[in-house]
């Protein structure tokens, strides 16, 4: 167990991040399991709508650095090909 004031925030200060960084993680996963199920099920309003919040939340999560930049580019990259072969 930390003895310091300091150690004892920085326990804290983690512990917080670890939470939020975790929630944003879930999320992502979320998004893209439902954007895989639109994928599977042909609805192309569906994942053009499911692309759009999965950008926003992978670009976002790579802002915060929850995840990294180039982590992020992939997986957006990677779901906009899935995207434009099932709308186009």
């Amino acid at each position: 167990m930390a003895h310091t004031a300091s150690a004892r925030k920085r326990i804290r200060q983690s512990q917080k991040k670890h939470a939020r960084n975790s929630y944003v993680k879930t999320t992502l996963r979320t998004y893209n399991k439902k954007f895989n199920k639109a994928l599977e099920a042909g609805d192309k309003e569906q994942v053009k709508e499911l692309f759009h919040i999965c950008q926003k939340k992978f670009a976002k999560a790579a802002s915060k650095g929850v995840i990294h930049k180039k982590t992020a580019s992939r997986k957006i990259s990677r779901l906009a090909q899935a995207a434009k072969k099932v709308v186009d």
